[in-house]
């Protein structure tokens, strides 16, 4: 019985020692996974960034096949295109081949024609780099061949002239180009406020186109007279409106020798065929000759025979003496600024449906019209506010109608060659709402808010009125098209004489000399 006890106590010693080593090499078991576990995470980590460094410089490759896709499209387009050209031309030699004669003459003439335009501009850019200001030189005399006097004769016939800066005292032509220079880090102006411009004909005039005020038997007179001696002593060729020769022809079959036009479309051609226009009436007149040219404007000789005359400095009775110097030239001219106009409706898509442009020589007026409310109009100045307008109106004025309607509701005179453009109210409703005076480069927008309580009118030189809805904006800058109108003596003079006649500024009776005085 004892052994079978040892034997049984032996198992018991032996088993111990078997189930320590399977407890061993469970553990160890467990470790190898987990050291594999760990080997097999580090190195999917590492096939994961290879895999996205892989990828990227596949991106990379494949922007560098897609450019050299593009480069090679648009080299095929580039080679497509220069072999349509070169096709086309082939094509077009070998027409003008075929063709006769007459049409390798008239290819010379167009040759003949761009040399000529070319030499006139080149000769204006030699003129202008050295005297000024000066207009294109269409023609001079004498100094043309016979081909270039011959297609001329067949394509050109307005007068051209040479403006230039000049004032009292100055016998130069040499005049000061720049504003403003720059020399040795010092900034120097060119004085012109003290200058005057002058007109110098290139060529004699040949056309004169004569308006005139309605309903006056004084001025269908004088009309009547002049015409009859600028033809018969100068030679020249005559334009009236419709209206005026009908009035001539009545009168006499002598004036058949007067033109006109038939249709409005004729009169957007006037400029190409007028070197002067001569206006007898007053300033309504003088705003009736620059409303007729919506582009570049002939200078214009206006002769007084209306109210107040600010802008007619000569008078009719010595007609004859003015209209002589005047064609003979040198002529002190005024440059008038004029407002260009865009309407543009709350509903308008694109720039494209805006209304205009409208050219106003004296202003523009935005009021309530018949409505009882106050007018409320928001002002911008280049996109930034200016102030909101609570009154009666807004008047947007160039110089030269300072003397007009915005003079009236209490602007400034200012003279007509200062460039600028002046924002006047019509009885705000503020006391401390007064005028401006802004500079001629700026664009300004007038806008009727949404919130207003009725509609505004904007007239243009008095006339062409048209109704502004909420919504609807009215934008002015200055008109790259300036109206030239003939000085008596020049314009500094004409304007202080038209301001102390027209108006009697500063007119008091002078106080007496026998007062107390200061010893």
């Amino acid at each position: 019985m004892a052994p079978s006890k040892s034997n049984s106590k032996g198992d018991a010693s032996v088993s111990c020692p078997q189930e320590n080593g399977g407890l061993n090499s469970l553990s160890l078991l467990s470790s190898e996974k987990a050291v594999q576990e760990l080997l097999e995470q580090s190195t999917l980590q590492e096939t994961d960034d290879h895999l996205i460094e892989f990828s990227e410089a596949m991106r990379t490759v494949a922007k560098a096949l897609r450019r050299a896709a593009e480069g090679k499209a648009s080299a095929h387009a580039e080679a497509a295109e220069w072999k349509r050209k070169y096709e086309l031309e082939r094509a077009r030699n070998l027409h003008l081949e075929h063709k006769g004669p007459s049409h390798r003459e008239s290819n010379r003439d167009d040759e003949r024609i761009e040399n000529l335009a070319r030499r006139s501009n080149d000769q204006s850019e030699q003129c202008c780099g050295s005297n000024g200001i000066c207009s294109h030189e269409v023609l001079r005399d004498g100094e043309c061949d016979s081909d270039s006097k011959l297609l001329l004769h067949k394509f050109a016939r307005k007068a051209s002239f040479k403006l230039s800066w000049c004032c009292k005292g100055d016998q130069s032509d040499q005049h000061k180009h720049d504003i403003v220079s720059f020399e040795r880090g010092n900034i120097t102006t060119a004085e012109r406020s003290s200058k005057q411009i002058s007109l110098k004909w290139e060529t004699h005039p040949q056309t004169v186109l004569i308006l005139t005020k309605p309903n006056s038997n004084s001025v269908r007179i004088l009309c009547a007279e002049m015409v009859r001696w600028l033809r018969e002593q100068k030679g020249l060729d005559i334009y009236v409106e419709p209206r005026v020769r009908g009035e001539l022809v009545t009168e006499s079959s002598y004036y058949n020798f007067v033109h006109t036009w038939k249709e409005d479309t004729e009169i957007m051609l006037l400029h190409t065929r007028v070197d002067l226009v001569v206006t007898l009436g007053g300033d309504g007149t003088v705003l009736w000759a620059a409303s007729m040219f919506k582009g570049p404007v002939p200078p214009v000789v206006p002769f007084s025979l209306g109210s107040l005359g600010f802008m007619t400095p000569f008078h009719s009775e010595r007609y004859r003496d003015y209209l002589d110097s005047l064609l003979k030239g040198p002529i002190s001219i005024t440059l008038r600024h004029r407002l260009q106009c865009h309407v543009i409706r709350e509903a308008a898509k694109n720039e494209y449906e805006t209304e205009g442009p409208i050219l106003v020589l004296n202003e523009v007026t935005i009021d309530r019209g018949i409505s009882s409310y106050l007018t409320n109009l928001e002002c911008y100045c280049d996109n930034s506010f200016v102030t909101c307008v609570q009154g009666d109106g807004l008047i947007l004025s160039t110089t030269s109608g300072s003397t007009a309607y915005s003079l009236a509701a209490g602007g400034s005179m200012v003279h007509p060659q200062v460039p600028g453009i002046l924002f006047t109210p019509i009885c705000p409703h503020s006391l401390s709402f007064r005028p401006l005076i802004l500079p001629e480069y700026v664009t300004l927008r007038v806008q009727v808010p949404y919130n207003s309580r009725s509609h505004a009118w904007a007239s243009f030189d008095g006339k062409d009125r048209k109704r502004l809805a909420a919504g609807d904006a009215l934008v002015c800058s200055m008109a790259p098209w300036p109206v030239p109108t003939a000085c008596q003596v020049d314009s500094t003079n004409d304007f202080l004489t038209s301001i102390h006649d027209g108006l009697h500024w500063n007119l008091r009776k002078t106080q007496s000399f026998d007062g107390p005085r200061d010893i």
